[in-house]
């Protein structure tokens, strides 16, 4: 009676192994494709409405006003990210893939 519980929970400890094995290899490198690009998409769009924080004014202010409740968490990432410098191992991990 006791070893009952012991192998269902082994059996859906090796389920969920595996399962997480499929997952790796089929769909996470495009889920993390898809993270990168929704990323960088929002960094592209917070930098279209606040680009005046780093100098570059794109948007009327009126606009910007009106978006800041949406994109307040955003603001201290998107700057952090902007503003880094860059190297060149950079540049080849977001083309390779």
């Amino acid at each position: 009676m006791r070893d009952e519980p012991c192998e269902e929970s082994r059996l859906r400890r090796a389920l969920r192994t595996l399962g997480q094995i499929l997952y790796g290899m089929t769909v996470y490198d495009w889920v993390r494709e898809v993270q990168k690009e929704r990323g960088e998409l929002e960094r592209f769009f917070v930098l279209v409405v606040f680009g005046d924080m780093i100098g570059l004014p794109i948007l009327p202010p009126y606009y910007s006003l009106r978006l800041i409740p949406y994109t307040v968490p955003l603001i201290e990432r998107w700057k952090r990210c902007v503003l880094r410098e860059r190297d060149l191992t950079d540049l080849f991990d977001s083309e390779i893939g």
